[in-house]
Parts: C-alpha cells; sequence; structure tokens
C-alpha cells in the first residue's frame, strides 16, 4: 500500500512539475503580448512565479491561480516591474504601473 501512496504523489510531482513549465510559457507569450500593447521592451528571462493559490474560476470549479512577475522597459535605462494573473489556463488579470513612454 506504501508503494501505490509514493506512486502517486511521484506522479502528482511530476504532473505539477510539467504543468508549471507549460504555464510559465503561456506567461511568457500573455507577458510579450501586454508589452507589445503598450509599446514596451519585454525582459523575457524576468518571468517568474511568485505565488500559487487556489481559487473558483466561473463555472464554479477550483483552479490554479498564478501569479507571475515579469520586467519591461519603456527605454534602454528603466525595469519596470509587472505582473499577470493566470487561473488554469486563461489570463485572469494584469497590472503594468504607470510609466513615462520616453519614445515619440
Amino acid at each position: 500500500m506504501l508503494e501505490y501512496t509514493l506512486l502517486a504523489l511521484l506522479i502528482v510531482i511530476v504532473w505539477f512539475w510539467i504543468d508549471s513549465i507549460s504555464k510559465r510559457e503561456l506567461a511568457i507569450q500573455f507577458g510579450k503580448n501586454l508589452s507589445k500593447q503598450f509599446d514596451l521592451q519585454f525582459l523575457d528571462e524576468t518571468v517568474a512565479c511568485e505565488k500559487i493559490t487556489l481559487k473558483r474560476n466561473e463555472e464554479g470549479q477550483v483552479a490554479i491561480l498564478r501569479c507571475y512577475e515579469f520586467m519591461v522597459s519603456s527605454s534602454t535605462n528603466d525595469r519596470i516591474k509587472c505582473n499577470l494573473f493566470l487561473l488554469g489556463k486563461h489570463l485572469h488579470n494584469w497590472h503594468i504601473p504607470p510609466y513615462i513612454n520616453t519614445v515619440s
């Protein structure tokens, strides 16, 4: 019985790890799209998962809510810390703080 429990735990850990990698790639795509929409340079190596919680989606089902932090730049000298929230595989919310657009 202990072997089955350990095997099930190992399967859940591997699934969560693979799922987290795919969600990070999805967060990179959403971050690039948001950056392009606001005329910002996306710094893709800065994407990191900051927080993982459970939340109900619109259908009332429990899903994993991941908060990703990433950096963008409005010029070559600055870095702006931004956030996006994935609920399952959907963009739930995002935050880009106000910035001064130096490009005319």
